[in-house]
């Protein structure tokens, strides 16, 4: 019969093994603003991300105003490697956003998460100062209330004090940079082949080696 003690190391052997499974589940986690990039700036750079063959959660549904984080976006960001977080002109309004910023930078504290931000159509000095639409106040509401406003307004100065990207005109330039940057800040990517097939070993030698370059660039 096992001892207690025996079991519990058991135990955290399981739940570390998982825990490390499940972080690998997603390359990237999106977090934006849907009614500001939605269907512009997000929606290109996920379709690149995907074209490097890299593995990126975007949420496809807009959270009702006031409601806090869905659990399927607690586990996406969880289980991501890195954060692209866009700020936009209207990202500071949404209390989803700002509570996805939140577990993000725990994850860049707690789990060596990367976080890039991408500064979209915004000055980085008005999300750090948080001026204009990055202002934040108190509301009679469940959800702005002094604690969490005073935990958003850190949130925001923390994320810009980050190096990022700002897009102030045509963004292919920027899309190709953020790849680049993602790419070669995750590491190289693994090619898998079935087994026994013929000839193939050395074009795989060929793969593997550009994959595991450094500064790699996709266009």
């Amino acid at each position: 019969m096992a001892s207690s003690s025996s079991t519990g190391v058991m135990a955290s052997s399981s739940s570390s093994a998982a825990a490390a499974a499940e972080a690998c589940i997603y390359d990237v986690f999106l977090s934006f603003r849907g009614e500001d990039t939605r269907h512009s700036f997000t929606d290109h750079l996920y379709h690149r991300l995907k074209r490097a063959g890299i593995h990126t959660f975007r949420d496809d549904e807009e959270l009702p105003r006031g409601q806090e984080l869905k659990p399927e976006i607690e586990r996406a960001i969880k289980a991501s490697k890195a954060s692209i977080v866009v700020l936009s002109e209207n990202y500071a309004t949404s209390t989803w956003c700002l509570d996805e910023l939140l577990l993000i930078l725990k994850q860049r504290r707690e789990c060596n998460h990367f976080v890039l931000p991408v500064f979209c159509h915004v000055e980085p000095t008005n999300v750090r100062n948080q001026t204009g639409s990055f202002a934040l106040e108190v509301k009679p509401s469940s959800r702005w209330t002094y604690h969490n406003v005073d935990l958003w307004k850190r949130a925001l100065m923390e994320v810009a004090n980050l190096s990022g990207f700002t897009l102030s005109g045509h963004e292919t330039g920027i899309l190709k940079k953020v790849v680049d940057t993602i790419y070669n800040k995750l590491g190289p990517k693994d090619v898998h082949l079935p087994i026994n097939i013929t000839g193939m070993s050395t074009r795989y030698e060929e793969i593997t080696s550009w994959l595991d370059q450094s500064n790699l660039e996709f266009y």
